[in-house]
């Protein structure tokens, strides 16, 4: 028992990647306006409820809700959150199947999907969210240190790989939704608007936004 308390101890990572990596500060390093893309006021992301809000603020140090439009009057809602303590799964009340679910939308996983950047690629969830005639096509993705991932197995792995060498890592989730029916037109949207993105936020940032 002594020995077994004494590696729980010794096997409790201490040191923190939020400490030694670039800092992020989601409302600088997102440009409010970037390539075609300007802020919108009139359409506004999911907002969670009270109870839902105060359990996010309690997992996550920051976050980030904005609607951009562009000149085809093409809009897109973005919500980041980012923690400094990605080593558990208490973080997992943003993800979208969750948040959503919480404010009477029907989920449906709508496949995997990699969106082609300039710099690489990142792998995203589809989702499409139900509420009365309010259909909104999502994609979103998670990122733990400069790894861009989806909630599962892969990510629970990497949170014990990093667990084991002492470390905290932190990490984000990255959501884009529109407000279209039309799934593939919905998509297409969300691809270009990501492209332009990963542009725009600063170089030495980028992977701890969109992976490696």
């Amino acid at each position: 028992m002594l020995l077994a308390a004494w590696l729980g101890h010794a096997l409790q990572p201490t040191r923190s990647l939020a400490n030694e990596l670039p800092p992020i500060d989601l409302q600088t390093q997102v440009p409010r306006s970037f390539a075609q893309w300007q802020p919108d006021d009139s359409t506004v992301p999911l907002i969670p409820d009270p109870t839902l809000q105060a359990r996010i603020d309690s997992v996550y140090s920051q976050t980030l809700a904005r609607t951009y439009v562009n000149p085809e009057g093409e809009r897109v809602m973005l919500t980041i959150a980012y923690g400094s303590d990605q080593s558990s799964e208490a973080t997992a009340v943003h993800r979208p199947e969750f948040c959503y679910s919480a404010q009477g939308f029907r989920v449906r996983p709508d496949g995997v999907a990699q969106v082609s950047l300039a710099h690489g690629a990142v792998t995203v969830q589809r989702l499409v969210g139900t509420l009365g005639r309010r259909i909104e096509p999502i994609s979103y993705w998670v990122t733990l240190d400069h790894e861009a991932t989806l909630p599962g197995i892969h990510r629970k792995l990497a949170q014990i790989r990093y667990g084991l060498n002492g470390l905290i890592a932190d990490g984000m989730l990255v959501r884009v939704s529109t407000l279209d029916p039309v799934t593939a037109r919905s998509y297409a949207v969300q691809d270009r608007f990501l492209r332009d993105l990963a542009e725009a936020v600063p170089p030495h940032v980028r992977q701890r936004y969109f992976g490696s």
